[in-house]
Parts: structure tokens; sequence; C-alpha cells
């Protein structure tokens, strides 16, 4: 069997066999297959997708590509949640400490950025000295002793997934439907997890444009993880403007803590609370959606998430004096405002170009192995539906070099769309995939 007759199956729209993806998954993994392969390949599969069987069988090829937690001694439940990543999307940094304060034990993987979509740990990475490359031994023990535990894929965990997943965000692959799925599923099936939430995003500011395609990966995901005895359900939400008002990874974590303070963004605050309660309904501590939302937002008004966000911090390695005194995060040389130049309804504010604005001032990889440049982004003013007179702020850009803060600035203009008429606001959410 060869690498390139498997390329060429999938490039001419066959259907690959249980025993072609798992030599491919297995010699890309081991190295013996190369990443000029690899991408080859990821290009033919966003091309030609793959059928539900393929997916799966992929899904399990990268779990057997390494090790496989079990957590059954952790608790009687152990509850992960994940986003097909968005703009502004900081959920996991305040819903993790949040339902962990509620009672649930959480052990999460996350990534990095894919693109021009921000990724957990290069926000944590804001916090100096905070380890987001633990070892599976001590995942398993932080999680025994704080019941939280927030890092990277450890190597030994789907390690072949890890390797694709970095490669896809620099070879234009990241929207393949297949590869999300897989990839995803892949994660949180080695990590353990007895339930996943599944934060699926939609719109422009999203790797699913459309809601029947969001519809058909949810679905995807939750029978991959019913065919590994896992429960999972989907939340559908909106990615057409970015979740909350700050883009860029020093700022989203200052968001994240003044959301875990009380003092959040009202949209962010509503994601993070609906995102919570599915998980505490997962995790069997709220007998339904309404009781978790209750219990989430009481752990974040008396302060017990805030709390569990420092000891989860502390525990990692981090200076929790910067989670105390957010002043001290990465801060930008050049922080300045622009202005709007017209009166008018935000009609729409694109969260792709939002997204890739970021990346050109440095928050963002545009090639496998760059460095973030954590104090760098963007502050929105307004969402959809808001009218802005003339002269007033329209968004404010952190930048740390002059010709970066000039693309950006006229990038972020192209985002917006204005209408004399009203606009309603954008919606946050479009439903849950339960089967």
């Amino acid at each position: 069997m060869r690498a390139v007759d498997i390329i060429v199956k999938k490039r001419d729209h066959k259907e690959l066999t249980k025993k072609e993806i798992d030599f491919f998954v297995q010699g890309f993994a081991s190295g013996e297959i190369p990443d000029y392969q690899a991408s080859a390949w990821a290009m033919a599969v966003l091309l030609n997708g793959m059928t539900a069987r393929e997916t799966t069988d992929l899904t399990l090829a990268m779990v057997a590509s390494g090790d496989t937690l079990d957590l059954t001694g952790v608790a009687p439940v152990v509850v992960d949640k994940h986003s097909t990543g968005g703009v502004g999307d900081k959920t996991s940094l305040v819903v993790a400490p949040t339902v962990a304060a509620c009672g649930l034990v959480v052990g999460k993987m996350s990534g990095r950025g894919l693109g021009f979509s921000g990724g957990t740990l290069d926000k944590l990475d804001s916090i100096p000295g905070f380890r987001s490359d633990l070892s599976t031994k001590e995942f398993l023990d932080q999680l025994n002793e704080i019941d939280i535990v927030l890092t990277g894929q450890t190597a030994d965990l789907a390690p072949a997934d890890g390797k694709l997943y970095a490669l896809r965000d620099v070879t234009g692959t990241v929207q393949s439907i297949p590869l999300i799925a897989s990839s995803v599923m892949s994660k949180k099936i080695a990590a353990g997890a007895d339930a996943i939430v599944l934060d699926v995003k939609v719109g422009s500011g999203a790797f699913i444009q459309s809601l029947e395609d969001a519809k058909e990966l949810s679905h995807l995901m939750v029978s991959i993880a019913e065919l590994a005895d896992r429960k999972a359900i989907a939340i559908l939400s909106d990615m057409n403007q970015p979740l909350g008002y700050a883009i860029g990874n020093a700022l989203e974590v200052k968001e994240a803590i003044r959301t875990l303070n009380g003092n959040g963004p009202a949209d962010f605050i509503e994601h993070c609370l609906m995102v919570a309660s599915h998980m505490l309904v997962l995790g069997e501590i709220a007998e339904n959606e309404d009781e978790g939302k209750k219990l989430a937002q009481t752990a974040l008004q008396d302060g017990r998430a805030l709390e569990r966000f420092k000891m989860l911090a502390a525990a990692q390695g981090g200076d929790v004096s910067y989670i105390e005194y957010q002043d001290r995060l990465p801060r930008a040389e050049i922080v300045e405002t622009i202005y709007s130049t017209q009166s008018g309804f935000i009609e729409k504010l694109n969260a792709r170009t939002v997204g890739e604005t970021a990346v050109i001032l440095g928050a963002g990889r545009t090639r496998k192995g760059d460095q973030i440049d954590l104090a760098v982004g963007i502050e929105i003013r307004n969402k959809v539906g808001d009218f802005v007179e003339s002269g007033e702020p329209l968004f404010v850009i952190h930048a740390n070099h002059r010709d970066q803060f000039d693309e950006a600035a006229e990038k972020m203009l192209e985002a917006y769309k204005w209408s004399d008429d009203p606009v309603e606001p954008l919606p946050h959410f479009y439903g849950v995939v339960k089967e």
C-alpha cells in the first residue's frame, strides 16, 4: 500500500477503506508519510469529502495513533466542551472554571489558533508561567486534586491529529467537515471525557458558513460520540460577528476575567451560561438547562468561578497576580481609537474580516510555527443592530508596528455595512442537536 495511491483515490472521488485510512494515519503519525503528502490528502478530503463511515474510521484511527485516558477513577462523570472556532471566542476561560465551581469535573484539552480563529492556549500564554504542556500523569493528578485542567493535547493522545491540526492551519484545509469532525472527536475520545458539549459556530467568522453544514457537522460528531460510547450534544451558535468585544489574546483574557468578575459583555455572558448549563446537565449536576443556568449564574456572581480560574492558573504555574491586576497582562505600544465617519445602524460586522485584521496585527498565524503577538488585537464598540453617530468611537486597534496598524485600520472598516433603517440584532443560537 502506498500513500500516493490513497491520495489519488480520494482525489478521484472514491471512498477509502478502513485499511487505507489506518495505513495513512499510522504512516503520518510515525513520520513515514511526509507533510507534503498529508497536505495533498487533506486538500483532496476538503474538495471531495468523506462518507460518515470514512469519517468515523478516520476518527478512530487518530485515537488509535496514541493512548486513551481512563478517567473512571476520577469522577462518576467527566465533562468536556469544544468550540469549532470563532472570532473573540474565549468561552473556555469562563465556562470551565464556572462549571467546576458548581461541582463538575472538567478535563479539557484545547488547541492553538487556526487561521483567523483564535486558540485557547494562545490566550493562556498571556499569563506568565502558565503551562499548557502537561503530561498525562500531570493531567490526571491535577484533575484528582482540583477537578479542573485546561491544557494542550499531550503528545501521546491522538498524536496523528496533533500533527494534522497544525498542518491544516497553514494549508487551507481547516474548513473540511470530515477533518473538523474527526479532529474534534479524536481528541475528546482520547482524553477520556464521558460527555461532551460541542459549540458549533455558524457564519462568516466560523469555518462553517451555512446552518445546513453546521447541522451536518453536529449530527456527524454526535453520532461519532455515540459509536464511542460517549454522550454528546451540539449547540449551534452564531459567528457572523465577533463574540464579546475583544479580539486578540491578552485582550480576550482581560475580557474573560472581567466576565468572571461579573462585568462581561451581555452576549458573551449569555453564551457562557448556555454552554455551562448543558455541561451541568450532561454532568448530572443539574436536572435541566434552566437549573444549570441558574447554578452557573450564581457561581459567576458570588466569585467562586473566578477563584477556580485562579486555582487553575496557579496549579499550572501561572502568575495569579496577572489575573488580579489585568493591567500587567501584555500591552501593545500603539493603542488608538477609530471613529465613525457616518451615522447609521450597523447592518453587518463581518467576523471573518475582523479575525483577518487580528492576523495582520500578529494575533494569529499565517505559517506553521509563527510566533503570536499576545498584546495586539481589536476592541469593537458596537454590535449589529446598534445605532452609531458620526464621530462616535467605532473600534480600538492595539498594535506594535505602525504599518500593521495602518493596514489593520483600513481592513477593519471593510467589516462594516451600514443601514439608514433599523436592523434586528443577530440571534445568539440556532438550536441544539442531540442525536
